[in-house]
């Protein structure tokens, strides 16, 4: 059941809390580790030990404030101009010089993928990849760079000021008040069918579905940016389905390079 009341500090939250928060990253992680081969699950075990997907799914946001790791900020987002189609998007992210999530997905797989590499850097690529698969699916972490993703854009939940990078960052996930297991268990009920087509997909259409997605609400919030307490039910399944996305095409990653 959904909890009456909102916590304003959560909705309040900046592009320095974890995208989806800490419960939608584990529940991204959780559901990956129940689509993974045996292959692969020995793999993780390999490189993680006892730690699971979901506890090392917030490593990257963890780090992120120590100088020594400063340089990994731009590898949970990438910024383009609104108005693009999907040739001009995928042209214009690929070739991109400047790091940002798309460069840092790739260089994550291919890392894992490299024999050379210590286990210590291998150990570093999955905790990373775990965590940006899950941010490029978070529609404002592929907004425009017009207003950094959001960040520039002023909103209200039930009169509470935030904005709206923040208000897909966390809030709407803590407001659902569910732990990660039951997210989790919520989320991961897609149909097969549909399982096929989003593992055949690759990153620049994962990354062009949340440009699209945040098309939707950066409308939304320019109709009226005070939002009432209809908006979390009104956009729970698109949240829903976003972490399914990210746990099953997690997944099928991880499955790909260890299979």
């Amino acid at each position: 059941m959904l909890r009456k009341t909102f916590i304003p500090i959560l909705l309040l939250a900046s592009v320095l809390l974890t995208s989806w928060g800490v419960i939608g990253h584990r529940a991204i992680g959780k559901i990956a580790e129940s689509h993974l081969t045996n292959k692969a699950k020995k793999a993780v075990v390999h490189l993680l030990g006892s730690e699971s997907l979901a506890m090392v799914s917030t490593y990257p946001d963890e780090i992120r404030p120590y100088p020594k790791y400063a340089y990994t900020a731009p590898w949970h987002y990438v910024n383009l101009p609104e108005g693009l189609n999907y040739n001009d998007f995928s042209s214009q992210l690929k070739s991109m010089e400047k790091p940002n999530i798309y460069k840092a997905l790739n260089n994550c797989i291919a890392d894992l993928k490299n024999p050379s590499k210590s286990k210590e850097e291998q150990v570093f690529a999955l905790k990373f990849l775990v965590h940006l698969v899950g941010d490029i699916h978070q529609p404002m972490h592929t907004g425009h760079s017009e207003d950094s993703g959001g960040n520039g854009i002023k909103i209200k939940l039930m009169r509470k000021e935030g904005n709206l990078h923040g208000l897909w960052d966390s809030g709407l996930i803590d407001y659902a008040g569910m732990s990660y297991q039951e997210l989790a268990t919520a989320c991961d009920v897609t149909k097969k069918k549909d399982t096929k087509i989003w593992v055949k997909d690759d990153i620049a259409k994962w990354a062009f579905e949340s440009y699209e997605l945040s098309k939707q609400l950066y409308a939304e919030a320019a109709k009226n940016p005070d939002f009432d307490y209809d908006y979390y039910p009104h956009h729970a399944d698109l949240v829903k389905k976003r972490l399914a996305q990210a746990g099953i095409r997690l997944a099928a990653v991880l499955n790909e390079i260890y299979r």
